[in-house]
């Protein structure tokens, strides 16, 4: 009697952390990029990656031959309605991550991005009605008693962090739910912001201030940022379809570690006692999330 066939394991969570390792490693190194634009407002450059993002995308579509689930997407009004909210979640995303490479407040990027995988844990416990332990709990706990800490003694909220954070946790949460692969469903969340962002260029040429078709660097940097742009993304988009939520958190710290060390070795931001207890904090939640979801899949293993 021949021996039946050992069962073909299941590839689709490795290539999801494939997928995530590289969208997280280029977001990491995207200060250096975004630092090369002089006197490029954020929301010029950010609707120069809505434009050549879709434009690069176009060409992908037709390369691969995908257009067939883009059609059926866009036969469907009313199934866009995630998608939509996921159009304009990235693009709030994009838009504040710019600002802050522009003001050199990239520890405060750094920051929500670490603060990202603890708003997963809340999105999962609140929407998906994931369950949270008491590590995980504690671990919430004290990034709030990190954000109370710079409202007390700052004096103010760090609201590009929280921003961040909630933009691009919502964003993975909503990507998670869109019945589309990932190049379909950025294709389209690209395109549903194609009409804005068509009118402001179309007002900055009236007015005079668009830079784009002025220097001839700062042209192929912004035609440049919808293929960086676009990239990771892409990549990301792969990963949230083949992983659960918690794991994409653990990839996430590749991200912001990255950036950290950008904002302190290369831009030369000061790290006061205040912004280091923050981070301390934030540090500490991290480690007893990982911990716990380490136990759990040992549980689960078991």
């Amino acid at each position: 009697m021949r021996p039946s066939p050992s069962p073909t394991p299941d590839r689709e969570p490795a290539k999801g952390v494939a997928f995530g390792l590289s969208a997280y490693i280029l977001w990491g190194c995207f200060p250096l990029f975004f630092a090369l634009f002089q006197g490029v407002p954020a929301f010029e450059i950010l609707i120069h990656r809505i434009l050549w993002s879709c434009l690069f995308l176009v060409g992908l579509v037709t390369l691969l031959r995908r257009w067939a689930p883009i059609r059926k997407a866009l036969g469907e009004p009313r199934r866009l309605g995630s998608v939509l909210g996921c159009a304009l979640l990235i693009a709030i995303n994009w838009g504040l991550y710019i600002y802050a490479v522009e003001t050199r407040q990239v520890l405060q990027a750094s920051l929500g991005y670490f603060m990202t995988p603890l708003v997963n844990v809340a999105l999962g416990m609140l929407v998906l009605r994931e369950t949270m332990h008491r590590l995980q709990a504690a671990a919430v706990g004290l990034a709030a008693v990190a954000i109370l800490i710079q409202l007390l003694l700052l004096g103010e909220l760090p609201w590009i962090s929280l921003g961040l954070a909630f933009s691009f946790g919502t964003y993975g949460l909503l990507r998670k739910q869109v019945p589309l692969d990932g190049l379909s469903g950025l294709f389209v969340e690209t395109l549903l912001l194609m009409p804005l962002a068509l009118l402001t260029l179309a007002w900055l040429v009236q007015v005079d201030l668009s830079h784009f078709l002025g220097e001839t660097r700062t042209t192929l940097l912004l035609i440049a940022s919808g293929v960086i742009t676009a990239l990771p993304l892409l990549a990301f988009a792969g990963a949230a379809r083949r992983l659960r939520l918690a794991t994409l958190g653990f990839l996430m710290y590749i991200n912001p570690t990255i950036q950290f060390g950008i904002a302190l070795l290369v831009f030369g931001e000061p790290l006061t006692a205040v912004q280091l207890a923050t981070f301390a904090l934030i540090w500490t939640a991290l480690a007893l999330y990982t911990w716990s979801a380490w136990q759990g899949r040992v549980r689960a293993a078991a």
